[in-house]
């Protein structure tokens, strides 16, 4: 629908009037409840990437088997996430939240199940992991749809971004935890049901204050013009629009194959780096320098938009820097004792990467507008989710055979340690591809910011009220 059509129908919802927006404090209590419960589902589901050789080892399966435990969330919130926009925009956030926090916190609780010895379930244990994982996944779709709507229901159009930025960042946050806690929990492989444990606390911790904190689906009074227009447009109907929306189907293909490649970066990291004699330590640390630049570039960058606008022109320069720095890693990866520039590369891939990703989500709803936020968010992650499988089985399928080296790091399996030098060079080339197609191909107006804008003397209300918010 174009901006004049959009505003057209700000009026319709009973926008044509002089409007009065608010604000409410309690606005910080959802974000933050939203970003301990994204913070916890992201490392609930990296859990063992960190450590995959040692999980292996202690459950006597294979890294494949361990991979899975990865895999396995981006399989279930394929089907699962056309569900989780539907029941965004039609439930409505109060409800999406305290679902997903329950199917969180069980999840975590049932992984516990595999590691106590007095159920006797030997084989089977990994099988109860599995399932912990599954209710895990199922919980993702819901958790990550969610800060583009508590953004557009909650927030002013001048903090929309920033929000948005907050709580989508504590995803990686969580990534970042994982990937510093897994190994220093388990400097052996029988330290795994501490770190079970561990991981459980903020899980069970988010279930519980979401349950009992959350009261509302929409503040009483809106925060802008737009608020009252979030869930304006049926979901089968947003969902014909968005799929005959160019670009938006161009942005959804480039940036959901993003965050594949992040997904399988994270979670294969170890792997890769083990082979060429580097420690788990290292590998953590490589992934935290890539999450903590990554959340220093999205908390920049998000400032920088919500006061300039440029969604467009900011995401095309960091695609492009971030497709620079991961074929400078996949390169330097490929040797050993290269450890400064390994994390220099892990870090500007984050800076760069990361920060692509609230704007984007925030891109997504321009572009789209007036489908609801649940919906135009929801259908680039399950975009993003199919592409990471799809990626995650051909890097895996690339890999080759190596007899044991002796500086190799990695926990060896019967038949041997993988060479990575492959499925690196390809991911790289893909994330140039990504890049190139998505600069060259993608323009689109800021629909949801013009429709405010046409909406004349509302406007003004917006920005009286803005300018000097009242606080409930």
């Amino acid at each position: 629908m174009e901006g004049a059509e959009a505003a057209s129908l700000l009026g319709e919802r009973g926008l044509g009037r002089r409007a009065q927006f608010k604000t409410y404090r309690r606005r910080w209590f959802l974000l933050a409840v939203v970003s301990l419960l994204n913070c916890s589902n992201a490392m609930l589901w990296l859990t063992f990437a960190p450590v995959a050789d040692k999980a292996a080892a202690y459950f006597h399966v294979s890294l494949e088997m361990v991979n899975w435990l990865s895999i396995v969330y981006l399989l279930i919130s394929i089907p699962f996430g056309l569900v989780a926009t539907w029941v965004l925009d039609s439930v409505g956030l109060r409800y999406t939240v305290i679902l997903s926090a329950w199917l969180n916190m069980m999840g975590s609780v049932i992984r516990i199940f595999s590691v106590l010895k007095f159920l006797g379930l030997n084989s089977q244990s990994y099988w109860y992991l599995f399932t912990g994982q599954c209710l895990c996944a199922l919980a993702q779709p819901l958790i990550i749809f969610s800060p583009t709507k508590l953004a557009a229901l909650w927030f002013p159009d001048h903090q929309r971004a920033t929000a948005n930025m907050i709580a989508s960042m504590s995803n990686p946050l969580g990534i970042l935890i994982a990937n510093v806690l897994s190994p220093a929990l388990v400097p052996e492989g029988k330290h795994i049901p501490l770190m079970l444990g561990v991981y459980a606390i903020p899980a069970v911790t988010a279930c519980a204050v979401a349950t009992v904190g959350i009261h509302e689906k929409v503040p009483p009074t809106p925060p802008s013009a737009s608020a009252t227009n979030s869930s304006s447009q049926p979901f089968l109907m947003g969902l014909k629009m968005l799929l005959r929306n160019k670009p938006y189907i161009i942005l959804a293909v480039c940036f959901g194959g993003g965050i594949g490649m992040f997904t399988c970066f994270s979670a294969l990291l170890e792997q890769i780096l083990c082979e060429k004699g580097y420690s788990n330590e290292f590998a953590g640390l490589n992934g935290a320098l890539f999450t903590v630049c990554g959340l220093l570039g999205a908390f920049l960058l998000g400032l920088y938009v919500d006061r300039t606008r440029n969604f467009i022109e900011s995401t095309k320069i960091c695609f492009c820097l971030s497709a620079l720095a991961s074929i400078t890693f996949a390169v330097t990866s490929r040797f050993r004792h290269r450890a400064i520039m390994l994390a220099i590369t892990s870090s500007l891939f984050g800076f760069f990467g990361f920060a692509i990703y609230p704007i984007a989500m925030e891109l997504a709803v321009e572009c789209s507008y007036p489908v609801g936020e649940g919906t135009s968010t929801g259908l680039i992650f399950v975009a993003s989710q199919i592409e990471g499988v799809i990626l995650m089985i051909l890097l895996q399928a690339l890999t080759v055979r190596v007899s044991e080296d002796p500086s190799s790091t990695c926990a060896l399996d019967q038949d041997g340690a993988l060479d990575w030098t492959t499925p690196v060079l390809v991911l790289a080339g893909l994330c140039s591809a990504m890049a190139c197609f998505y600069v060259i191909f993608f323009h689109t107006d800021y629909k949801r910011l013009r429709a405010e804008t046409n909406s004349g003397d509302l406007v003004k209300a917006e920005d009286t009220a803005t300018a000097n918010v009242p606080e409930a």
